[in-house]
C-alpha cells in the first residue's frame, strides 16, 4: 500500500486530464514522471477513477517500453547500443558503468537508489556515437574513461 500523497498526487494529475479514457497515457506518464516509475496500485486506481478495467490499463502499460513498474535511480543512464553506436564499442562504455557501479544486465539499480542503467536500441544520436544519456542530457563521444569520469562528477552532485 502506497502512502497517501501518492493517491492525491494522482488525483491531481487526473484532475489536470480529466476522468477519460483517452487520458491514461498522459496520465500515467505524468506519474512516471513523478516518481520515475509507475507504482502498480498507482495503475489500478488510475484505472478506476478514469473507467477502465485494470486489465486495459496494465495491457497498455506494458505495450509501451517507456513504462516501468521497477523503481528507478536518481539518475537514469541510457547507454545506445544501435548499430553506430555498437560499431564504435558502446559495449565497453556499458561494460564500465557496471563494473563502477557494481552492476549487471539482471541488477540494474544500485542499492542507494542513485543509478539506473539501461541499454537501448537507438538514441537518435548516431552521428555522436557512442552516446550515453543520463536523464535528458546526451553525453557523446563515450569511452570508458570518459564515462568513468561521467559517473564520478554524478557521485558529486548528488
Amino acid at each position: 500500500m502506497l502512502e497517501k500523497s501518492y493517491y492525491e498526487k494522482a488525483d491531481e494529475i487526473i484532475a489536470h486530464y480529466g476522468a477519460c479514457q483517452a487520458s491514461l497515457i498522459p496520465i500515467i506518464q505524468d506519474i512516471q514522471t513523478e516518481y520515475r516509475y509507475l507504482p502498480k496500485e498507482l495503475l489500478s486506481y488510475v484505472a478506476g477513477k478514469i473507467g477502465i478495467t485494470e486489465a486495459k490499463a496494465f495491457s497498455v502499460a506494458t505495450f509501451y517500453e517507456n513504462f516501468s513498474f521497477e523503481p528507478k535511480g536518481k539518475y537514469v543512464i541510457k547507454v545506445c547500443d544501435g548499430t553506430a553506436c555498437h560499431v564504435r564499442k558502446s559495449l565497453t562504455v556499458l561494460e564500465r558503468i557496471y563494473s563502477d557501479l557494481g552492476l549487471s544486465k539482471e541488477k540494474h539499480t544500485t542499492d542507494d537508489m542513485l543509478f539506473t542503467v539501461e541499454t537501448v536500441s537507438c538514441l537518435g544520436a548516431c552521428g555522436l556515437a557512442p552516446v550515453v544519456m543520463v536523464n535528458d542530457d546526451v553525453h557523446p563521444s563515450m569511452n570508458p574513461d570518459a564515462v568513468t569520469e561521467l559517473l564520478k562528477s554524478l557521485k558529486e552532485e548528488a
